[in-house]
């Protein structure tokens, strides 16, 4: 199965409740992305048109895609840690027995739980700012803080995705990087 495939059919590995919530915010996340990506081409490639077709760009096209990077990034974050898809140096892991990895897999999720918790709540304070200063977006006309709405969203379900990663390494013998992501590496060699 490719990774592709392993994506697009996920399933947590987390037994009942849990893996069903896990599942139905998997699949919103994808989602969200898959739409957000779609309308962020089509908002540039009209917009493009637009101007040097029409000689008129889409007055809020910018603000728009400013509105659906800040959605893709912070949704996107959540659906990496889920894949087991962010960036990890692991010399040191690599190096390690199975149960030396396990432990610093809870270790390493626990701390970034707790990171994503600790910027959920800074996100939060910052929007509220953002509330109580009244600015709205000048073409769209609606309040900014609306539009970062998405970045504690993304940090809450990261922060979730890596603590239920650290329960998923306590309770299993193999290392996992995410709740259904098993530790491994693919053997990418083939014969010429």
């Amino acid at each position: 199965m490719t990774d592709e495939e392993s994506e697009k059919n996920y399933h947590s590995g987390l037994p009942g409740f849990l893996g069903t919530i896990d599942n139905a915010i998997s699949k919103l996340e994808a989602a969200i992305l898959a739409v957000g990506v779609l309308l962020m081409a089509a908002n540039t490639i009209i917009n493009v048109i637009g101007r040097f077709v029409f000689g008129e760009s889409i007055f809020f096209s910018g603000e728009l895609n400013r509105i659906l990077i800040i959605m893709i990034t912070f949704a996107g974050i959540g659906y990496a840690a889920r894949h087991g898809r962010h960036i990890r140096m692991s010399a040191i892991y690599d190096a390690l027995p199975v149960g030396g990895r396990r432990v610093l897999m809870v270790v390493i999720a626990l701390f970034t739980s707790l990171v994503m918790f600790f910027l959920l709540y800074y996100s939060v304070i910052y929007i509220l700012d953002l509330y109580d200063k009244g600015r709205i977006l000048p073409a769209l006309g609606i309040p900014i803080f609306w539009i970062y709405l998405w970045v504690p969203l993304g940090f809450l379900i990261t922060g979730i995705q890596y603590l239920l990663t650290a329960i998923k390494n306590l309770t299993s013998h193999d290392v996992y990087l995410s709740t259904g992501v098993v530790d491994g590496y693919k053997d990418t060699e083939t014969e010429v």
